[in-house]
């Protein structure tokens, strides 16, 4: 199946995608300042510029999209078109994940995933965002919201 649209609308339609203040991420930063919680955003210093960083609670919080960075939910499918490249690069950015994590780990912080699909839904959104405080106020190192 071919693309709808001419390959230079495509390509200023996909740099028109924003990585960082998505919907996802101003929900939850919008919480947990709500509950009491202070954080430094995108610090340029820290290994992935992680999306929320708690300096406090020695804890950075990473908010994934389900589609780029390919959770195992019904958020994300590979394209029929072009699968090849979409592979590629969903694989780099699991990859570039798993390396910024293991940096941020090996540097003392702690690290919480939280996965896109756990903001869709008023329920799993509260029940994600007290697991988040939980984790945010006890000793563990890493915790996967998904």
């Amino acid at each position: 199946m071919t693309d709808i649209v001419d390959s230079q609308t495509r390509s200023r339609m996909m740099a028109g995608i924003k990585n960082s203040n998505t919907r996802p991420e101003m929900l939850i930063r919008k919480a947990l300042h709500g509950m009491g919680f202070r954080y430094r955003l995108h610090d340029k210093k820290l290994p992935g510029k992680p999306d929320l960083v708690l300096p406090r609670y020695n804890a950075v919080i990473q908010i994934h999209g389900c589609f780029w960075h390919a959770h195992n939910c019904p958020l994300f499918k590979l394209p029929k078109t072009r699968t090849e490249f979409w592979q590629e690069k969903i694989t780099g950015n699991q990859a570039r994940d798993k390396k910024n994590v293991e940096k941020l780990m090996a540097q003392g912080w702690r690290v919480l995933i939280w996965w896109e699909c756990n903001t869709r839904k008023p329920d799993s959104f509260q029940i994600a965002l007290q697991e988040a405080v939980h984790w945010l106020q006890g000793n563990e190192k890493y915790l996967e919201i998904g």
